[in-house]
């Protein structure tokens, strides 16, 4: 617990250094290196440890995917052009290996290089979003996932009863996952609040709410998705990079599923002038 808790303190410290004193190349290039590694982590997961061709073949993809999703300028196609890229990459390995390899080791290899980078660059895309507030904006998702979790924790152990997911997780109750919900809606609220008195984000109470709750929900889902992927590998944890947490995709579960959400719903907002 204890190094849970002095690495959670470092790394909150190391955020906040990123997202508001470092150039911008330095958020960019973490979470280009951490959508290597979560690539490597699921396609290990998926298509075995010893599988190394496979998994270098997945972080390579990541590396072009994560790149080409935060690009502003003609950012669509050079996404789309990754897309085909990890198809006929992918697709070429299976036609070459198709003795060793099967259509859901290639599959969870695309998963892993392709859809995920993209989902955990929707943090740098909304950290470059035009207004100067992007970092506060990074915060919204990071609060939402981990926020829910935490209050999800507490709320569980003091009124947990009914099992939410008693083969994914045992230990996850409904009232806990309600408790979760509630508590996320009210830290985005106050957060909302927060940084419009500070730095007039522009966030509104109906945005924060949204947030809340639709992050909330979908960091849950997240989070035992990627845990179900885990028992159905037979493993404890994706990875060992981060002491006391494990690796990337235990840590970020939930911000894969809520970041993308987020980012739909700061659009959404600001195009409906909400």
């Amino acid at each position: 617990m204890k190094t849970r808790v002095t690495f959670g303190v470092v790394g909150a410290i190391f955020v906040a250094l990123a997202l508001f004193v470092f150039p911008p190349i330095v958020a960019q290039l973490c979470m280009m290196v951490l959508s290597v590694l979560a690539a490597q982590e699921f396609t290990a997961a998926v298509a075995g440890q010893k599988n190394r061709g496979l998994q270098a073949a997945a972080m390579l993809l990541a590396l072009g995917m994560s790149w080409a999703s935060a690009r502003d300028s003609y950012g669509i196609y050079f996404v789309r052009g990754m897309v085909l890229i990890g198809v006929v990459v992918l697709f070429g390995i299976l036609l070459r290996c198709h003795k060793k390899i099967g259509f859901s080791e290639i599959a969870g290899a695309f998963f892993g290089g392709i859809v995920i980078p993209y989902l955990l660059m929707s943090i740098i895309r909304m950290f470059t979003m035009s207004g100067g507030n992007g970092g506060l904006y990074v915060l919204i998702p990071l609060l939402a996932a981990w926020g829910s979790d935490t209050f999800a924790l507490f709320a569980g152990m003091a009124f947990g009863r009914h099992k939410l997911a008693p083969v994914i997780s045992p230990k996850k109750t409904v009232e806990g996952s309600i408790g979760g919900v509630a508590g996320a809606v009210v830290l985005l609220v106050v957060y909302g609040i927060a940084v419009n008195a500070a730095a007039h984000a522009g966030l509104s109470v109906l945005l924060c709410i949204a947030v809340g709750v639709f992050g909330a929900v979908l960091g849950q889902i997240g989070d035992l998705s990627f845990s179900i992927v885990k028992r159905k590998s037979g493993i404890k944890d994706y990875g060992k990079l981060f002491p006391g947490h494990g690796g990337v995709l235990d840590r970020f579960d939930s911000v894969i599923f809520v970041a993308p959400a987020v980012e739909l719903l700061l659009h959404l907002f600001t195009t409906l002038g909400i």
